[in-house]
């Protein structure tokens, strides 16, 4: 039997696996016979070595076929190259699946993430902290969805940085079908994608927030752009936070429900941070065994922030705009102007750059 369909069959049998598979030593383990009586050396079950023999063989086949593709892996709990930072957390993935290069694995890694249904203020700050990061020497890594971890993906894209996709399906169905062409352009850069379930295993609900234990435990904080009070995005904090690991918060809007878990979150000890330099330099001091970390001085912001305000003028109904939707009545209500005088503000601004309509009334373009 080969060591990888020893894998594949201890991944599809239930029950507790990493207690056993810690005794394996990852630096002497290439002379380990793997068969099933080391499953039994190993102190498995007597159920678990029936199921261990009686695994589906064409699954088998199927993920022996996947592993044999272009730059596919399988790297173990036992294998030297597990990444150090996820070997140590509670409830480590027995094996990674991964596409693209496996030792970006062990590089130093932010974690980024927020919500599906973001704000335009959560757009522009996702990217400019995304690629400020990416820059300065590290892996943004985030778990592929629509919304704020899809943006700060492409932010580390657009600077030629390395960036980490970790899933909540296998890797031969790839969740959600809408990044298919996001997650190739992760593999044309470099990057990896990364799952603990069988190539060909379905997105299911309750994957993502083992999913997200992954995200974080590679890395070594976490930065919340924006998250409702239920967001999932706190689900990866609370698991950064059990982790040992640094937790990152931009505040945003006090009039933006998106931004009620981010503000929550800084209330309960999260870091606020208001610049990329702000984590570079925290995660430089506390974690001064990483030399491989540096800290460059950031230049020029790679996305230009309006001075929508100087842009503005001493315009009375700018101030009254935010980044969540108001609707034009509400607008000539607060500024005690005519519909007719405040569609005219609206349309200099929206002219000058400042403001743009959406649905739902307008909103702040900076």
């Amino acid at each position: 039997m080969s060591r990888e369909e020893w894998w594949l069959r201890l991944l599809m049998i239930s029950g507790p696996k990493l207690p056993y598979i810690r005794r394996l030593n990852p630096y002497s383990f290439q002379d380990v016979d793997f068969n099933e009586r080391l499953l039994t050396n190993l102190g498995f079950s007597e159920e678990q070595c029936h199921l261990f023999s009686h695994a589906d063989k064409y699954d088998v086949l199927k993920c022996l076929d996947w592993l044999s593709g272009s730059d596919c892996h399988l790297v173990t709990y036992a294998d030297s190259d597990y990444p150090e930072m996820l070997r140590h957390i509670a409830g480590a993935p027995v094996a990674l699946f991964v596409k693209g290069g496996k030792q970006n694995l062990s590089t130093p890694q932010l974690a980024m993430v927020g919500s599906r249904r973001y704000s335009h203020y959560g757009e522009q700050w996702a990217s400019y902290f995304s690629q400020q990061l990416a820059v300065s020497g590290l892996t943004i890594t985030s778990g592929l969805a629509v919304g704020i971890d899809g943006i700060c993906h492409r932010g580390a894209l657009a600077v030629e940085g390395t960036t980490i996709a970790v899933l909540g399906s296998g890797l031969g169905k790839l969740h959600p079908k809408s990044h298919l062409r996001l997650a190739q352009q992760i593999l044309e850069q470099n990057g990896s994608l990364v799952s603990e379930f069988l190539p060909f295993a379905e997105a299911r609900a309750e994957y993502f927030p083992r999913r997200n234990r992954i995200i974080s435990g590679l890395s070594l904080g976490v930065l919340v752009i924006e998250a409702e009070l239920r967001s999932g995005s706190l689900i990866t904090a609370k698991y950064a936070l059990e982790q040992g690991r640094e937790v990152f918060a931009i505040p945003g809007p006090l009039d933006n429900h998106n931004s009620q878990g981010t503000h929550n979150l800084i209330q309960q000890g999260a870091m606020l941070v208001a610049q990329p330099t702000d984590i570079i330099e925290n995660l430089n001091s506390s974690l001064c065994w990483l030399p491989s970390l540096p800290l460059e001085p950031l230049t020029e912001p790679l996305i230009k922030v309006k001075d929508t305000e100087s842009q503005s003028g001493m315009s009375p109904l700018y101030r009254y705009l935010s980044h969540e939707p108001t609707p034009v009545d509400i607008l000539a209500l607060k500024t005690q102007l005519s519909v007719t005088d405040v569609m005219i503000q609206l349309l200099e601004l929206e002219l000058s750059g400042c403001v743009k309509g959406v649905q739902g009334g307008y909103i702040r373009s900076g």
